[in-house]
């Protein structure tokens, strides 16, 4: 089943210059990892430092499988730019609504 996960950023106004350049390099690794069908990034028209990326994966196993390899191998230093601990929600559709 399709998961569709928001991930809801809030960067350090000093960082929001440099976080377009390290948003475009980490995403274009998270659109290629397998199961990837789509990121969008949703930027608060009040507040240019609130940031959210909404994914969407084929499945909760690809998703979990993307979260490892970033907890690893894909690790970046995304971290640096945020004013606190990004919050992750995960949400399937719900077909009998």
């Amino acid at each position: 089943m399709t998961l569709t996960v928001l991930l809801d950023l809030r960067l350090k106004p000093e960082s929001a210059a440099a976080a377009p350049a390290m948003l475009r390099e980490i995403l274009a690794q998270t659109r290629a990892f397998d199961g990837c069908q789509g990121v969008d990034v949703l930027v608060d028209t009040a507040n240019a430092t609130h940031v959210i990326l909404l994914e969407r994966w084929a499945s909760a196993e690809a998703d979990a499988a993307y979260r490892q390899w970033r907890a690893g191998a894909g690790a970046t230093e995304l971290g640096s730019l945020l004013a606190s601990a990004p919050q992750l929600s995960q949400f399937e559709t719900a077909s009998d609504i």
